[in-house]
């Protein structure tokens, strides 16, 4: 993504998570941009839990800078991965293929876009070999790529 177009979508997201709400209540809420990459976003749920409708204004305004950007924001289809210090993206079948080759394996470095807790991304569970994250199960079989 440019420069430009990263500054565009923080922009918005910022300004909408200035007065994201459910019910009326404002959410407790932070985002961080990560690799130039991931956008994730919390919430403090002591203060106020999301509602379904919150949720969906934020994925309703991601989807909306996704056609204004030319992006994709919101595509959990999307095996992210690192080689060396590079950040990689591949469909599942596309994975699947680099693991039946070897060119991955359960050392793979892997983002578990599974979380649903802060705490697991403070504690190092969003960035993790692909041994202890669900791709070992979609992706390797008996220790092997298939």
């Amino acid at each position: 993504m440019s420069p430009e177009k990263e500054a565009l979508l923080l922009d918005d997201v910022d300004e909408f998570l200035a007065s994201w709400n459910a019910h009326g209540r404002p959410l407790a809420c932070a985002r961080d941009w990560r690799h130039g990459r991931f956008l994730l976003v919390g919430v403090d749920e002591r203060t106020a839990p999301p509602s379904g409708c919150s949720i969906d204004a934020i994925v309703h305004l991601l989807k909306d800078l996704e056609g204004r950007l030319g992006v994709s924001i919101v595509d959990n289809s999307r095996v992210w991965y690192r080689v060396d210090d590079e950040v990689r993206r591949a469909s599942r079948p596309e994975f699947s293929s680099l693991a039946r080759s070897g060119e991955v394996g359960l050392e793979t470095r892997v983002f578990d876009g599974s979380l649903t807790r802060v705490g697991e991304l403070r504690s190092n569970r969003w960035e993790i070999p692909a041994r202890e994250a669900w791709h070992a199960r979609a992706f390797f079989r008996g220790g092997r790529g298939g």
